[in-house]
């Protein structure tokens, strides 16, 4: 699949996979100089890129392991979404988890990228719902005996 992207600063850096079956491409700090992001707080980090996904697929920005498990470093909302008909510069709000000032430098790694499909449906409200053997139980009722 081939999909088209646009550099809107000239210091962006093309996405990459850092191995040949990995799901997900890196995202790079698109920044002249370093931001530091205090304890608890979160700083909109520009990656330089605006993307045409094609319809009936989405851009998902997931956290990268390594810096959020070791720096708590994340997408402040968990999961960003890039939906198809958006044109503009691709963003990534990273929420500083941990009790420490945490800094990005330029071209560092901050985020990955899944492109995948997704299903739109059609809603309709009815009066009842299948049966299942599950029913109601939610939030860990599954494992329960």
């Amino acid at each position: 699949m081939e999909l088209k992207i646009k550099k809107v600063r000239d210091n962006a850096v093309i996405p990459t996979y850092g191995s040949e079956a990995a799901a997900a491409c890196d995202l790079y700090a698109c920044i002249d100089e370093s931001v530091t992001i205090k304890p608890h707080e979160t700083a909109f980090i520009p990656t330089g890129l605006a993307m045409a996904i094609p319809v009936g697929y989405g851009g998902f920005i997931y956290a990268r392991s390594g810096l959020s498990c070791k720096n708590g470093l994340a997408p402040a909302n968990k999961v960003g979404v890039i939906d198809a008909d958006y044109r503009g510069e691709v963003m990534v709000a990273l929420h500083n988890h941990s009790l420490e000032e945490k800094t990005i430098e330029p071209n560092e790694r901050i985020a990955q990228l899944v492109i995948a499909p997704y299903l739109k449906v059609d809603f309709k409200e009815v009066e009842k719902l299948d049966d299942t053997n599950r029913g109601e139980g939610g939030f860990g009722s599954t494992g329960r005996k």
